[in-house]
Parts: structure tokens; sequence; C-alpha cells
């Protein structure tokens, strides 16, 4: 058997989530929509704590390493993306909440004269 190269294995896993993801997403209906937003926010929420403590890395001595700048700049990164996901989720869920607002009904035209 062939070995493959464990970044063209872990591409190839990528791309198949992909997939699944965006069949998944386009195949909620309307009504489940919402409180799945809800919680994609409180999974997000959890990121940005993980992410936030891996961006106030540190190493043993106080010293800036390589390993403790590249952390920094992962946990920054995924708390940028994560705060971009919680915001985006809010805007969403507000949206999707205004379609089911009951509209206020046009003024009569003829109280009007």
């Amino acid at each position: 058997m062939m070995d493959v190269d464990p970044t063209v294995f872990r591409l190839a896993i990528f791309v198949l989530a992909i997939f699944v993801g965006y069949y998944v997403v386009w195949s909620v209906t309307p009504a489940l929509h919402t409180p799945l937003m809800a919680v994609t926010n409180a999974i997000s929420s959890v990121i940005i704590v993980g992410a936030l403590v891996a961006a106030a890395a540190h190493g043993s001595g106080g010293e800036l390493t390589r390993n403790v700048l590249i952390s920094k700049g992962a946990g920054a990164v995924a708390a940028g993306f994560a705060a971009v996901n919680i915001f985006g989720g809010f805007l969403v869920t507000q949206r999707m909440l205004a379609m089911y607002r009951r509209k206020t009904p046009a003024p009569n035209a003829e109280a009007a004269k």
C-alpha cells in the first residue's frame, strides 16, 4: 500500500468537511435555523476563551521563543475569527427573528381623506 503525505490526507479531510458542512447547513429548515445559530454562538464563545488563553501564552522564563510567538499569533487569529462568527451569528439571528414579527398594517386610504 502506498503511503500518503499527511498534508494531502488532512487537506482531503478538510475539503470533505466543507462539502458536508455546506449540504448540512443548506438543508436546515428556517424554523430550526435560530436555535442552531444560538448553539453555534455558544460554541464560538468557548473557542474565544481558548483563543484568549493561547494568545496570553508566555515562556517558562518569560522569554519570547518562536513557539510562544506562534501560539500568541494563532490565538489572536482564532479570537478574531470567533468574534466575527459570533457577531455574524447575532446579525443573522436578528434577521431571522424579524421575519416572524408582525408587520404593522398599512394606513387605510379612506381614513386619510
